[in-house]
């Protein structure tokens, strides 16, 4: 026990002083400072012994994770297998998946009717009922750590449901838990707001205050009415929530991923976001997990454009966020399926490999919520592509109304006066996986799960970890059901977040379905990222010109090995020519040898082709 408390006391050590000034900076309150080092002990003390091992083990290696073995899923526990136990009976198939890193959807305690998905949390150390318990998700976790699989979570730091306890006593007129939230007499402040801060959901949620009548007073609610956020210039609320974390960390979270952390600083006349006080915030938070809990990483979710996104991996002597997510190209890739014109991806691409190699990044086809089409329209305005036509060309084409699309999907949050709105759909769907089945169109199925596969082998070839949303690993396809429960009907993102069909995971061996093509092509690419060094997120990593629009090809470098990877984004064969480059190389997929001086490049074909380089 002396040892470890020596452990904790060495780490308090080194980043007390940056903590203490952090701290004070933001609440000068030398009392709450000091209870909040009492308590980051108290969960060290707390934390069990298997955890604390993987603590010190990943202590010693800090770059665990910037390697090519993870591979994420991510998944709501009721969808996928009912219960926390339920995902725990799941487990070999995870990892039949080549998966190490589940994120579990957010399955905290939440009013059932009023939840948005589960950010709308009103007890941050309970479990939804109908999911298990606290102790249920100890004992997934342990079971995961067995199998060397990570587990992530959703932390809501920018509010609270207006169900939890504080919310309550603040509704009932206690000051002490009003100070915790924002709340005005009157709407002479709110409208100040108003002035400079942006609507989340303008049409579906209108204005960022919500008048309660039996309160008398307006709330800030930047996301839903029934969505409080939180007073991060009161210590109690910094300090509460930073016990709250430790509290979810100690039941063996391996990843929190930190949920609308743009937001949870707010300052009147700006537009209350990304303002320097968060990455204060972010922070003193990494500095407290690297005390009481260092295996710990923190993922933000920052969806804005890049040049926002990168400041929340903070810098190379004080970091923030040890991961974030790849939106923006996300989203371009979306929309260069639509225009068969990689020249937009290869930009962003390009000025992602100019970033530090510690920078990671998660990346990702699809997840759980919408699409919103943030790209570079700058950048597409010199291709004479104006933001509004644009976006209603790729709304359009998703929906399978333009540019002779085979995808399926339904738009979200669409403002008719702007014109703007967001797209929901799987991947499978948005690829045509739906339609040729519904037609029962052999040969335009063929076609869909190529583009399936090869937008997969392109992802695994990006720096960083990527993630697969549960169901992508079988072509899952849009869920329409969703319209008939009342709770769900309004909100288009339910039509990609519907259950698991394990009757159809049962095709994933027999090779003639479309089950089986996909999943077997994704555990080949799977098991190639992982067993060569040039994937790790520290590689060398560039693109390269092949004289087609249509046609990316992304390099990758590292200790005398190079891998090509060539990705056709349209439906019609290509043929790409390397003049300058007349080595040989292997087909990773089939093991052939080839040369790089014409390429023939089926429509929606890719390559993964590799160079051994002796060293001089």
């Amino acid at each position: 026990m002396k040892e470890k408390n020596e452990i904790f006391l060495k780490r308090l050590q080194k980043h007390h002083d940056e903590l203490r000034w952090l701290y004070m900076e933001l609440y000068e309150n030398d009392s709450m400072f000091a209870e909040l080092c009492s308590k980051m002990y108290d969960f060290f003390a707390e934390r069990k012994k298997d955890l604390k091992d993987l603590d010190e083990k990943r202590e010693a290696d800090p770059d665990w994770y910037k390697q090519n073995h993870l591979l994420g899923m991510m998944f709501y526990i009721d969808n996928f297998a009912g219960t926390m136990k339920g995902v725990e009976k799941k487990l070999s198939y995870i990892t039949q998946c080549n998966v190490n890193y589940i994120h579990l959807m957010p399955f905290l305690k939440t009013p059932k009717e009023r939840s948005d998905g589960g950010y709308a949390v009103s007890d941050f150390r309970s479990v939804q009922d109908e999911l298990g318990s606290m102790e249920d998700l100890s004992h997934l976790t342990f079971a995961c750590h067995q199998k060397d699989i990570c587990v992530c979570m959703d932390f809501v730091m920018n509010h609270t449901s207006e169900e939890h306890e504080w919310a309550k006593k603040a509704r009932a007129g206690s000051g002490e838990y009003m100070s915790r939230y924002f709340f005005f007499q009157d709407d002479a402040i709110p409208s100040q707001y108003e002035k400079t801060v942006p609507q989340v959901f303008p049409t579906t949620a209108p204005g960022n205050f919500t008048w309660l009548p039996d309160a008398g007073h307006f709330v800030m609610t930047s996301f839903y009415p029934y969505q409080w956020d939180l007073n991060y210039k009161n210590p109690r609320v910094f300090n509460e929530m930073m016990y709250n974390f430790l509290f979810l960390a100690n039941k063996g979270i391996d990843i929190v991923r930190l949920d609308a952390v743009p937001y949870i600083w707010k300052e009147l006349n700006t537009q209350c976001r990304n303002l320097p006080k968060v990455h204060t915030l972010v922070r003193m938070m990494r500095i407290i997990s690297e005390i009481v809990c260092p295996g710990v990483l923190l993922l933000g979710e920052v969806v804005m454009e890049p040049e926002k996104v990168t400041p929340y991996f903070g810098t190379v002597e004080k970091p923030e966020c040890h991961m974030l997510y790849n939106v923006t190209t996300m989203a371009t890739t979306w929309h260069t399926v639509a225009t068969r014109d990689v020249r937009l991806l290869k930009k962003q691409l390009d000025t992602l490999h100019t970033l530090p190699k510690e920078y990671i990044f998660l990346n990702y086809l699809r997840c759980h919520d919408d699409i919103g089409w943030g790209l570079d329209y700058g950048a597409l305005l010199a291709d004479g592509m104006k933001e509004r036509s644009h976006k209603k060309y790729l709304n359009d084409f998703f929906l399978g109304y333009a540019g002779e699309s085979a995808s399926r999907g339904e738009l979200y949050n669409a403002d008719p006066i702007s014109g703007d709105a967001r797209f929901c759909g799987t991947t499978a769907s948005m690829c045509g996986i739906e339609k040729a089945g519904f037609e029962k169109d052999n040969e335009a199925m063929e076609k869909a799960i190529r583009l399936d596969v090869m937008l997969h082998a392109y992802m695994f070839m990006q720096s960083g970890i990527p993630v697969i949303y549960s169901g992508d690993e079988i072509g899952q396809v849009n869920d329409y059901s969703y319209k008939e429960n009342p709770q769900k009907a309004e909100d288009s993102r339910y039509i990609h977040r519907g259950p698991m069909r394990w009757e159809l995971s049962e095709n994933r061996f027999q090779k003639d379905t479309v089950e089986g093509k996909i999943f077997q092509a994704l555990k080949k690419l799977e098991q190639i990222r992982k067993s060569k060094k040039p994937f790790v997120s520290y590689a060398d990593t560039w693109t390269a010109e092949t004289n087609d629009s249509s046609v990316l090809c992304i390099g990758r470098y590292l200790e005398g090995e190079k891998i090509i990877g060539l990705f056709n984004f349209s439906e019609f064969d290509k043929t790409v020519h390397f003049e300058e480059d007349n080595g040989v190389y292997t087909d990773l997929m089939t093991q052939k040898k080839r040369t790089l001086d014409e390429v023939n490049l089926p429509g929606y074909g890719f390559f993964y082709l590799e160079k051994e380089i002796k060293e001089p």
